[in-house]
């Protein structure tokens, strides 16, 4: 555990740091307030903090009222030293954001205990947080693929198209389902399916650009959510998407599976277009639809909605 001494003191930091460094812990040792609260304000700061509450340039309750303001970041575990003994300074280091605190000159055996308890908070709070997170990922994502869920790929898809609508940029979307899927669960047995679903799930991820939204929308269909991509491109993006799943057989408990996807795709490339999610859901669930009507392992492309003069623009209409 890394441990920041501030301490404007040269003697005291380098008491401090001794007895610190031979209790284990990684010792970061700085002088004046300011210098204390930069490194605790990084990425990777120490998770632990000695302050003295006199320093230059910030004493330590202000540096702790400073970083109490961060929002969602690491905790910092904090101990004021003062060689102030008034009630009424130590409840205004608490109050200032301290969790504990320690009258000058310190017992090494009390310190080295009340780190202790720090570390014990720390824990839990770590703890905490992972909780909480493993609950916002089985609250977002699908279980068996580990993508987003339909819940998360839909909240996803709406904030897209109110970005790309404010930013005057394309929106694109992929509907995609597994071929024959039925065929492979009953040649094959469920096990094998979910085999080809996670496979499937980790080639359109691999796929698709980092903040592309890509979920799984039901059984073996999958929404693909293509912000900034155009209708050329999308033509594009589709049979490349639909590549990565042809190019390779996949690897299964059956042994090797030649697998396919079919694919509806629709573009909105005009802020004149008042369409929502369902309305992008349905065009491209309905050029789905002809992909499969036309021989599968292919993506069609929906006929777009028309501007105010009348003009049909975008993806040609499937015939």
């Amino acid at each position: 555990m890394r441990i920041l001494i501030a301490d404007d003191d040269a003697v005291s930091r380098r008491l401090f740091e001794r007895i610190l460094t031979q209790s284990g812990y990684e010792v970061l040792s700085v002088a004046d307030g300011r210098s204390a609260l930069d490194a605790l304000m990084q990425k990777d700061g120490p998770r632990m903090a000695l302050l003295d509450w006199m320093m230059p340039g910030l004493d330590g309750p202000e540096v702790c009222r400073q970083l109490r303001e961060r929002q969602d970041a690491s905790y910092v575990y904090i101990t004021l030293l003062t060689s102030r003994h008034d009630r009424t300074d130590v409840i205004q280091g608490l109050e200032a954001g301290a969790d504990d605190y320690l009258i000058k000159p310190c017992n090494p055996e009390e310190l080295k205990a009340r780190l202790r308890t720090g570390l014990r908070i720390l824990t839990l709070e770590d703890k905490l947080v992972e909780a909480r997170e493993e609950m916002r990922q089985r609250a977002t994502h699908d279980t068996l693929t580990g993508l987003f869920n339909r819940g998360a790929i839909l909240t996803h898809l709406t904030a897209e198209i109110a970005r790309c609508r404010r930013e005057g940029k394309p929106l694109s979307l992929l509907m995609c389902d597994v071929d024959h899927f039925k065929q492979v669960n009953d040649l094959h047995g469920h096990l094998v399916g979910d085999q080809v679903l996670r496979q499937t799930s980790v080639r359109l991820r691999q796929a698709a650009r980092p903040y592309d939204g890509v979920g799984r929308y039901g059984g073996e269909e999958f929404v693909i959510v293509l912000g900034g991509c155009d209708a050329d491109n999308l033509q594009i993006r589709a049979e490349q998407i639909l590549e990565t799943i042809r190019s390779t057989p996949f690897e299964t408990s059956s042994g090797p599976l030649h697998i396919t996807l079919s694919a509806g795709a629709f573009t909105m490339d005009s802020l004149e277009w008042g369409g929502d999610v369902e309305f992008l859901l349905g065009r491209a669930d309905t050029a789905l639809y002809r992909a499969k009507m036309d021989g599968r392992d292919c993506a069609r492309f929906a006929e777009h909605l028309s501007t105010n003069d009348g003009e049909s623009i975008g993806l040609p209409t499937v015939s």
